[in-house]
């Protein structure tokens, strides 16, 4: 493998200018190849932080690097759903606590992304994507770019906004009310990346939890962006 390693970008202030109303990542020529082998379970400190405390979730979050966005195109990404101590297991009872996030560059240039189901097994076992790992189940889009300022979701300017409600999804579709930020936990580690979701309900924002993706592989077949709707 000759890739050169991702990497990543310092985490922005206040002062960072607005993006684009609609962002365009640069082209690599292929994705971007981790440093060394993955590996096939999820590393201890990911497993540490899905079961941290919301307080140290959240200065992770705040302290975060911003995600370098050409170094998430075209892979997919161990998640989890954080269960901080003293929190109803939610996401294990209702069979999401394991998942699967992956991004990709559509025709026009835009930045997808999508979820998959994945069987629930053990936390520190293996990721098995629904119905089959060579063919998941994709669903939940959603659009990948840095935060503007000057938006609605300004919460974390240096990170990654993941929004369900410009992805394409069905009128009818829950996801279409989510909206996540991505920042990078280690600047050196482009692999480990926590996520903090937001239910948009009318103007409001709800925080709805945390999540951890964990590089995983480069995602099979090639994603169809849904219709924009």
């Amino acid at each position: 493998m000759t890739d050169t390693p991702p990497t990543s970008t310092p985490s922005a202030t206040n002062g960072r200018s607005a993006a684009p109303a609609s962002f365009i990542a640069p082209a690599p020529a292929e994705p971007a190849a981790p440093a060394s082998p993955l590996p096939g379970l999820p590393s201890a400190a990911a497993l540490a932080l899905a079961r941290a405390p919301r307080s140290e979730l959240e200065r992770a979050v705040v302290r975060g690097a911003t995600p370098d966005i050409a170094a998430l195109i075209g892979w997919e990404f161990r998640g989890i759903n954080a269960t901080p101590p003293g929190a109803p297991p939610i996401a294990r009872l209702a069979g999401i606590q394991k998942f699967v996030k992956g991004m990709f560059r559509t025709d026009d240039g835009r930045v997808l992304g999508y979820n998959c189901p994945v069987v629930q097994n053990v936390l520190d076992g293996r990721w098995q994507t629904r119905p089959s790992d060579a063919e998941p189940k994709r669903f939940g889009f959603y659009t990948v770019a840095p935060v503007d300022p000057t938006s609605r979701d300004n919460e974390y300017l240096h990170a990654l906004l993941l929004d369900y409600g410009k992805g394409g999804n069905a009128a009818w579709d829950i996801t279409r009310g989510l909206r996540d930020y991505l920042v990078q936990v280690d600047a050196d580690n482009p692999d480990l990346l926590l996520g903090k979701a937001y239910a948009a309900i009318g103007p409001g924002r709800v925080p709805v939890g945390y999540f951890l993706l964990e590089r995983w592989r480069r995602a099979p077949g090639r994603p169809v962006a849904p219709s924009r709707r």
